[in-house]
Order: structure tokens, then sequence, then C-alpha cells
């Protein structure tokens, strides 16, 4: 998607460990606008027929759901890295390492929100080693929901968790690929329209 990759070079940072720092416009503060046309995008890629709930996870993949399921006209639902006195009954478990935080982290979610009777997409900020979208995956086989797809705002090219879960067999589409970062700035890869 050219105006994001537009919007990543002209604001984007790479800090040290490989992150990419975009939160003037995607995870600190929110460019509305701009996840608007993210979420028409998805709308483009996905096949959207059926659709009952867009899927993410804490806590900076919840502006982009949350346009998209508006943008979709359906719930989103996220998966919390904590427990919280609020939730009750049964809960979905995936254990993750999270990359961010550098450590172990459980995923859950109430099992009242997501059934075998939803059809479901995944829509996160960033994919690196893809940890935190094999945890929604995982939650969604448990669930027994129906995976329409991963849409996916920026996607580390140079990590490998992109490759694997398209090896594995899952419709991803990541709207911006940084493959590599030289002294230009960003290389990103040519992705087909």
């Amino acid at each position: 998607m050219k105006l994001l990759e537009e919007r990543i070079q002209k604001e984007g940072k790479i800090l040290p460990g490989n992150i990419v720092k975009v939160d003037g416009f995607l995870n600190h503060r929110v460019d509305v606008k701009l996840m608007r046309e993210m979420a028409k995008e998805f709308g483009r890629l996905f096949d959207l027929e059926g659709l009952t709930a867009v899927l993410t996870i804490e806590a900076s993949g919840i502006a982009l759901a949350a346009i998209c399921a508006e943008e979709f006209g359906v719930p989103m639902v996220f998966a919390k890295k904590a427990k919280s006195d609020n939730i009750e009954g049964g809960l979905y478990k995936s254990q993750i390492y999270s990359y961010t935080y550098k450590k172990e982290v459980t995923l859950i979610m109430s099992q009242q929100w997501l059934t075998s009777s939803d059809k479901v997409l995944i829509i996160d900020d960033f994919l690196a080693n893809g940890e935190a979208l094999r945890g929604l995956v995982d939650i969604v086989s448990q669930s027994g929901a129906e995976l329409i797809g991963i849409g996916v705002a920026i996607e580390k090219g140079f990590q490998p968790g992109g490759q694997k879960l398209r090896d594995a067999g899952y419709d991803l589409h990541s709207l911006a690929i940084i493959d590599a970062v030289n002294e230009d700035g960003f290389v990103f890869r040519k992705q087909e329209e």
C-alpha cells in the first residue's frame, strides 16, 4: 500500500533490536484517516462474505482492528495478555513469546466472544516473528471458528514470521513489507496490486 509505505519512509525509524518505530501514526498516536484507508484495502484483499468478527491482540492492534470492524460492520474482539477480574466463564488460552516484552505471555479470551459459528479475520499492526499471530490463530482454532485470513499493517520481511504463516497455508496480506533498511531508508518488497 503506497500510502502506508510513504508514511513509514517519512516518519518511521529503526531502533536497536530491529524495532520499527511508527508510533506517530500507527500505534501510539493514531492517524484515523490512514487507518480507514488501510481498512478499505483489507476489504479489497479479503473475501469477507459471512464475516462475523475481527480479532486482534491488545494493545497496539486494537485501533486498526476497531476501524476495520466498523468498516466491515462486525464486532471487534481482542485477546488479552493478562487475566482481569472482569473476565468470567471459560477461556481460550495460548502461550506466546512476546518480541516486544521479551518474555512468555499467555493470551486469553473469553469463550463467549468466539464460537464455531464465527468467521474471523485477524488484524494486527505488526508482524515480525509471528508469535502474536500464531497465538491468535491458535485461539481461533480452539473456538472452532473459520479463519478467513490475516491482515497486517507492517511486516518485517527480514524476520521469519510472515513466511512461516504463509508456508502453513494461511491467507496473509501485509500492507507494507519492509525487507531491509539502508542509508536511504526503508526498502519495501514489491507487492502485487
